[in-house]
């Protein structure tokens, strides 16, 4: 149905690590590391990887923290934000990586939020035309609670900036819509996915199977709306706290997962 992908969220970027991917059927990733760790990146191992077990970069999760810092909905330090997001983006472009995912805040007040959501709509124009001087697209992703960006009203205007702006759709950050009306408002603009499961309170980043979810809903109404991205994982492979997971997850069982969850099969869950 799509191309598998996964996130090295919370994962050593290595050689072991693209190994494992090639070997479970993985077919895309994307690169997201600790706020830390970009500076250092080493794109041109990752270059040399990709290329070796055939698992091409799809997309590269630019940071979003620390917020005073780094936060695209505050006038303060938006000029900073630009300059750092334009110097990974133009590293990153050198190895061919094309799409860009963004947040577009942290938590916002309610007094704070439409002056937040100007200034974010602002800098995402801004973004779109540093994008396109790389060759590069840059996808907005949802997010949850009070974050900008919550609902396809809000994604709808930030993306307004500039007609190359697209999405990046989180299964497990919408609290106050339900998925399937959020993708048919966004439409074709949908071009990523970050997936995972959640108890729909707050996001939880489990395996598809282990929350509440419908991802038959989810799956039919994005190849009612012609995306034609990857189904890319951002779960923890980590043993969760708040539900039963007998061990840790492994690439093999996000393959299993996905070809469970497009074949309309039974989910098998890690839990004995």
């Amino acid at each position: 149905m799509f191309k598998t992908g996964l996130s090295t969220c919370g994962k050593p970027i290595c050689e072991e690590l693209f190994k494992s991917y090639k070997e479970a059927g993985i077919d895309v990733l994307e690169i997201t590391v600790d706020k830390t760790e970009y500076p250092t990146l080493d794109l041109d191992m990752i270059s040399q990887l990709s290329e070796k077990y055939g698992v091409p970069v799809w997309s590269y999760h630019l940071p979003f923290a620390p917020f005073d810092k780094i936060n695209p909905s505050v006038r303060s330090v938006r000029d900073g934000t630009l300059t750092y997001f334009e110097e990974l983006i133009s590293k990153a472009s050198k190895i061919g990586v094309d799409k860009f995912v963004v947040h577009p805040s942290g938590e916002t007040e309610p007094e704070a939020r439409a002056e937040a959501l100007e200034c974010a709509r602002e800098t995402f124009g801004m973004l779109a035309k540093i994008g396109k001087k790389y060759g590069a697209t840059i996808a907005v992703e949802v997010l949850p609670r009070t974050c900008l960006g919550n609902c396809s009203e809000e994604i709808n205007y930030l993306i307004s900036a500039d007609d190359s702006l697209r999405v990046c759709l989180d299964t497990n950050h919408l609290l106050k819509e339900d998925i399937v009306d959020f993708i048919h408002n966004v439409g074709d603009k949908i071009i990523t996915t970050h997936v995972s499961d959640y108890d729909f309170v707050d996001e939880k980043h489990w395996m598809p199977g282990e929350g509440k979810l419908d991802f038959s809903r989810v799956l039919k109404a994005l190849k009612e709306v012609g995306y034609n991205g990857p189904w890319l994982y951002e779960v923890g492979f980590k043993i969760p706290a708040t539900i039963e997971r007998s061990r840790m997850l492994c690439c093999e069982d996000i393959a299993r997962n996905a070809k469970e969850l497009f074949e309309g099969k039974e989910i098998t869950l890690i839990n004995k």
